[in-house]
């Protein structure tokens, strides 16, 4: 939505390119550990820095003292309160406030840390006898021994079993000298276990070759299987070979408006070699727009860490189907690439702050995350602070929601994902796409699937409805409190799933995201035969919906005469029940009737040397997740209507 401190990508490497390309408040915070009283006289505690599973049975002793570690100690700023409080106001529509946004500087300004106190949070730790290896205007970085650790932070590291594995973690919540008047946010790198970050979309595998076999149809229903099975009581159809631009763009209603003027951003790991070829060729074949000079650039790390741990190469394609989908819905929007140096949370952090320190976008899009399981306070809040003072600039954040529903057939337990989870950010989820003949709009359903298989004779689905394969993540977090903007909207036995007090709720719109209703894509792909070639699949996961959303947004954006949305979320709840959506629902042809359709896929992705294989995926099954009438934890308030551009307009 996955040792050193890494969460939420785990993507695919890539060698650096140049920085342009030649083509052409409060109730919404997690919780964040702000400074309180620590054990410990004369202490602040640093909420979420011990794990949960550092427990005594756990324990297996004292980490050896003389151990290296890295830190990253994040800052406060001068005003953490103020800048949650000043975030919810700007981006409020009913505040008088609202859209009163500060310039990046006016933002370090108010709310950064200020050199009294970087210089004595630097101080403490050279005191403590940590050597200072970096500083930047949201944290410093440091290297030391654990005994100078446990010395700096007021807590003993010792090792403990997770998982089948040994990793270090703090026996009590570290804290920070209270002579630091609440300077530190929080510190990172205590604990060694993994929390790497993963994408969300149907991606094949890195460096491989894959390919859609047919037959397909070009439009929804545009080819019925008629020589299989029925499936519902009916022949089906054949899975689209995949929308493009001109398809989605009708469905969602762009109308007249491109997203001119519009800057958008996405983040990911490390950076495709092919990017600028491959989504010019991709333009030129399906009626897109041409990339006018510096419309898609890139701004990367000097290096490049962790590519083995992150399955770099991985990365390419998710970067690839960010760039194309958004151009696809958003042809005039300017695209803004930063690649993070690696998928773990620092990096991914550096790469969100470096958009929020430099304004390079007013929308944000990130197909990455975690289960929120692996979520823990003291990265919440450096994520949350960046989200933050993002808001106070007009920047709004959109992350995919997840691609295994409630998480249950993956980890077990159910659950919502990261970084989706965060009060602070626009959670998309999925949805199947129907689009007719002459790019009518025709259905949704909440993207869920069932697949089963054809049975040996061929007279019939083996099975059939067949397992769960994969869906729209959603559902209730049990950490973060329920937002302003979702009170009245969200269902209170939603809200309340998992405490009195009710909880965050996931996602808050939707856009297509099932692969078999999906969006085709070109990238270079390597071949058997070891040649490297540019070559096209359909793809979806909610890493397909995240972008198509931020490029609606950047469509509203010029339609409010290019005034930023900011942190959109209050705006998008404050549409709910309007004609700006559409009200998905997992039956959207009544109850009882059932939406399936027909795939033939080749048994190697690429080629029908070693046989076909003939499935039929059921729509509209999300594990125990279902989109119904109003709200729901599949689709939140919808997807974007024919009104929904429109309703921006000034």
């Amino acid at each position: 939505m996955r040792s050193t401190r890494s969460r939420r990508a785990a993507l695919r490497a890539g060698a650096s390119l140049a920085t342009a390309l030649p083509l052409l408040a409060g109730a919404l915070t997690l919780g964040a550990p702000t400074a309180q009283a620590a054990p410990h006289p004369g202490r602040d505690a640093l909420r979420g820095t011990r794990p949960a599973w550092a427990t005594a049975q756990a324990d297996r002793g004292a980490a050896a003292d003389s151990s290296s570690l890295s830190l990253r100690v994040y800052l406060a700023g001068r005003d953490a309160d103020g800048l949650a409080a000043y975030a919810k106001a700007v981006s409020d529509p009913s505040s008088a406030s609202y859209g009163r946004y500060l310039s990046a500087a006016q933002a370090r300004a108010r709310f950064g840390a200020t050199p009294a106190q970087v210089s004595a949070v630097k101080s403490w730790l050279e005191g403590a006898g940590l050597r200072i290896t970096g500083t930047t205007r949201r944290y410093v970085t440091v290297t030391g021994e654990v005994a100078a650790a446990e010395g700096a932070f007021g807590t003993q590291l010792h090792n403990y079993r997770k998982d089948g594995h040994t990793y270090r973690a703090p026996t009590t919540t570290a804290s920070a000298p209270a002579t630091l008047n609440g300077a530190v946010l929080t510190v990172t790198g205590l604990d060694t276990a993994p929390h790497r970050a993963t994408h969300d979309d149907q991606l094949p595998p890195p460096g491989a070759v894959f390919r859609n076999a047919g037959p397909f149809s070009s439009y929804y229903g545009s080819n019925i299987a008629s020589t299989l099975p029925d499936a519902y009581g009916k022949k089906i159809p054949y899975a689209v070979k995949g929308y493009t631009g001109r398809q989605l763009r009708a469905a969602y209603g762009a109308g007249r408006y491109t997203g001119k003027g519009v800057r958008v951003a996405i983040t990911d790991a490390y950076a495709s070699p092919t990017i600028a070829a491959d989504a010019a060729a991709y333009a030129g074949r399906h009626g897109d727009a041409p990339y006018a000079a510096g419309q898609l650039r890139q701004v990367l790390p000097k290096n490049y860490t962790h590519t083995d741990d992150c399955q770099a190469s991985g990365w390419y394609g998710e970067e690839t189907l960010d760039v194309e989908a958004v151009h696809a819905v958003a042809p005039d929007a300017r695209i803004t690439y930063v690649g993070a140096s690696s998928c773990q949370d620092d990096d991914l952090l550096d790469a969100l702050g470096t958009i929020v320190d430099g304004h390079l976008a007013d929308i944000v899009s990130n197909s990455w995350g975690d289960i929120e399981a692996h979520q823990t306070p003291d990265l919440a809040a450096a994520y949350d602070q960046v989200f933050q003072l993002g808001a106070v600039e007009g920047i709004g954040f959109y992350f995919s929601s997840g691609d295994n529903g409630d998480e249950v057939a993956n980890t077990g337990t159910k659950q919502v994902d990261t970084p989706a989870n965060s009060a602070w950010v626009t959670a998309v989820g999925g949805t199947s796409l129907a689009v007719g003949r002459n790019d009518t709009y025709l259905w949704e359903t909440g993207w869920g699937t069932l697949k089963a298989t054809l049975a040996d004779d061929g007279g019939s689905w083996a099975g059939f409805p067949g397992a769960f394969t994969s869906g729209a993540g959603g559902g209730t977090s049990r950490t973060v409190a329920e937002p302003f903007y979702q009170r009245g909207v969200v269902p209170h036995a939603l809200a309340t799933a998992n405490s009195a007090a009710g909880n965050r709720v996931v996602p808050d719109i939707a856009a297509i995201a099932d692969p078999n209703t999906g969006f085709l894509v070109g990238q270079t792909q390597s071949f058997p035969d070891g040649s490297q070639r540019y070559s096209e699949y359909r793809i979806g996961g909610t890493s397909l919906a995240a972008p198509v959303i931020a490029a609606v947004q950047s469509l509203a954006q010029q339609a409010r005469g290019g005034r930023p949305l900011g942190f959109a979320n209050p705006a998008i709840y404050a549409r709910y029940g309007t004609k700006a959506y559409h009200d998905v629902t997992d039956t959207p042809l009544g109850a009882g009737t059932g939406l399936a359709v027909a795939r033939v896929d080749y048994a190697n992705t690429y080629d029908a040397s070693e046989g076909m294989t003939t499935s039929v995926r059921t729509l509209g099954r999300d594990s125990s997740l279902t989109a119904v009438h109003g709200y729901d934890d599949v689709t939140g308030v919808g997807s974007p209507a024919r009104g929904y551009v429109e309703s921006y307009v000034r």
